[in-house]
């Protein structure tokens, strides 16, 4: 009996991907996978990728969802360039996703939905399961509905429809199975989740338990696959998105300032999961707002931020093309608040569920006259929270709108956060300017800060600080209209020199690798991972290359200027056609090399390797 049991083989690291129709549950799928391996210790990245369509014809590529889990015993940045393994629940699943498979990787096929009438839906003129065009494949076949359907047949009160709805619980208990994962998390979260349906936690457990015990009983897999915990630093941990790291960074930055916070926005895909995580957190005085339209939002940022809080938005790129006005108008009022824009594929709607960074000369330009912005960058979805609280420090700092420059890909994705100690965070300073006594003169709204040049933040109602308001161009000091053109230069030049000396508190830019040498790749924003990666491995093979990565983007670091000019030649990787690149040319006149990609989908460790080999000639 010991020579059926399958063998069960170490791994360092494993990538599988889930994919089916949107309505399969795959999201659902590969989060409680994601959030087992990380109750287990390993190391993950996460990558969810779904339609644009709210409900695509089902059985078409379009229609497609998949969700990529890399889980690893080391040290993880991406979520893997291929799968080894693919959860197809349908053909179009496996058209979509099997270009992407390892050679030689494992295929697990729900044979049930292998119909003639899906196949034809997928575009296939054949049973791909039939027609040896899986040669090269491990490829497992199972009836996964008809075994989900006898697993669910005594279960009373739910339609046989309801009870297909839970064969990705089936799916994945198989995969539990398959790589050694317990059920105890998924157990727990379906009993929390269904706790008023007790016909849907019958259901699901028992599916969940049925794959499980068929990887078990059944001759069909041979092989197990075992991924042993990360040696990560203690502490407590928890998995956190790009889009719930930003928000519970928000509102720590809103309790070390001592302020509500406030939180504006219209509902925008990949922005929307902001407002969501902060909905609920009203206990920590966190107000939400959801305006009619993007333009109404970030107008109930400012008069929020005019009232004495710390006032935020978040929105994509085509939301930040209607806040331009408005953003134009904090600049000129120079009222502190932060502008989230989770990038999104573009022009206009474009790709709303893909990714892309194609809105850094947006940030940077997209509004009329002279109207420089802070800009930051998120390296991880983990870094989202330190960036979110240096944005509000920031905004406070210079009183000034602050934009963050995330992106879908980040906002989605998933990794183990080690929590910090709240106590360890710096308070944000905040200063209100007190009623005048009698004989202190007239207020000045627009006397400076003598090192940050921010002008005082008066809290409406105050006696004695009212002052004038509005988008007109201002005299120094006062605040009241002036079209003198000393004035308005003045008043030009200092709102730009704030921005500037926010580099006061940037830290220099590290390098990873050599100091000196013949090449650097330098990287902003999601791109981290995937660079930091590609250049471990070149590093490995002996190359001579260094890696360096921007999170403040305006202003850059000091010491820019230095790193760049150390190298014989840098390439900048980024997910649009080159705007970084055009950034640094303009300001720095060096010769470096953009390397664009425009495919809606993060960077691949295996391209920046390739690059970096064709640059060096190797």
């Amino acid at each position: 009996m010991s020579d059926n049991k399958p063998h069960i083989e170490e791994r360092e690291s494993i990538v599988i991907r889930f994919a089916g129709d949107s309505g399969d549950g795959m999201q659902l799928t590969g989060t409680q996978f994601t959030n087992a391996s990380a109750i287990l210790g390993n190391d993950i990245s996460t990558m969810p990728d779904y339609p644009a369509e709210i409900r695509a014809p089902a059985g078409t590529l379009a229609g497609v969802s998949g969700f990529q889990v890399n889980f690893s015993h080391q040290d993880v940045l991406t979520p893997g360039d291929a799968p080894q393994v693919l959860v197809a629940m349908n053909p179009a699943a496996l058209k979509a996703s099997l270009p992407e498979l390892e050679s030689d990787g494992t295929v697990i096929v729900n044979t049930d939905a292998f119909t003639r009438t899906n196949l034809g839906k997928a575009g296939y003129e054949s049973n791909p399961l039939e027609d040896e065009s899986l040669r090269g494949y491990q490829v497992i076949e199972v009836p996964l509905t008809t075994l989900n359907r006898e697993a669910l047949k005594d279960i009373e009160g739910l339609s046989a429809k309801d009870k297909d709805r839970s064969q990705n619980f089936f799916a994945l208990g198989l995969a539990f199975w398959m790589f050694d994962r317990p059920m105890d998390t998924t157990m727990a979260w379906i009993e929390k989740k269904f706790a008023k349906k007790p016909e849907l936690i019958k259901a699901n457990s028992t599916a969940l338990q049925t794959g499980y015990n068929f990887g078990d009983t059944t001759r069909t897999f041979q092989q197990r696959y075992r991924i042993r915990p990360a040696s990560l630093p203690p502490g407590t941990y928890r998995k956190v998105t790009g889009n719930e790291a930003t928000a519970m960074g928000l509102v720590t930055a809103a309790q070390k300032m001592g302020k509500p916070l406030f939180y504006g926005t219209y509902p925008i895909t990949p922005a929307s999961d902001i407002l969501h995580a902060l909905a609920s957190l009203r206990h920590f005085d966190v107000r939400t707002f959801q305006a009619e339209d993007e333009i109404s939002a970030m107008g109930s940022i400012i008069g929020a931020s005019f009232g004495g809080t710390l006032a935020v938005t978040g929105t994509s790129g085509p939301g930040i093309a209607l806040k331009s006005e408005a953003m134009n108008l904090a600049i000129a009022l120079e009222l502190p608040m932060v502008i989230i824009n989770v990038q999104r594929g573009g022009p206009s709607t474009g790709l709303p569920t893909k990714t892309e960074q194609s809105d850094l000369l947006q940030a940077m330009f997209g509004r009329n006259g002279e109207s420089p912005i802070a800009i930051l960058a998120p390296q991880s979805p983990s870094d989202a929270f330190d960036i979110a609280i240096e944005a509000c420090r920031m905004a406070v700092r210079a009183m000034t709108p602050v934009m963050i420059l995330s992106d879908g890909f980040l906002a989605n994705s998933s990794e183990p956060w080690r929590i910090p100690d709240p106590n360890s965070i710096p308070e944000i300073t905040v200063m209100h300017p007190a009623a005048p006594a009698n004989g202190d003169g007239p207020f000045l709204p627009y006397k400076r800060d003598k090192e940050t040049l921010a002008r005082p933040w008066a809290i409406p109602g105050t006696p004695g600080l009212e002052h004038r308001m509005g988008g007109l161009s201002k005299a120094p000091l006062t605040g009241n209209v002036s079209y003198d053109p000393a004035h308005h230069e003045q008043m030009v030049s200092e709102r730009a020199e704030k921005i500037a000396r926010l580099a006061d508190i940037i830290p220099p830019l590290a390098v990873y690798g050599p100091e000196t040498g013949e090449l650097l790749i330098l990287s902003w924003g999601s791109t981290y991972g995937a660079v930091r990666s590609g250049v471990k491995r070149a590093q490995e093979k002996g190359y001579s290359v260094a890696h360096a990565h921007l999170r403040h983007i305006n202003p850059f670091p000091r010491n820019l200027r230095d790193v760049l000019g150390r190298y014989k030649r840098v390439i900048v990787p980024e997910m649009n056609g080159g705007q970084l690149t055009f950034l640094l040319r303009g300001r720095f006149a060096l010769n470096i090399q953009s390397y664009p990609k425009l495919h809606a989908r993060p960077f691949k460790i295996s391209e920046v390797l390739h690059k970096i080999e064709e640059v060096l000639g190797k």
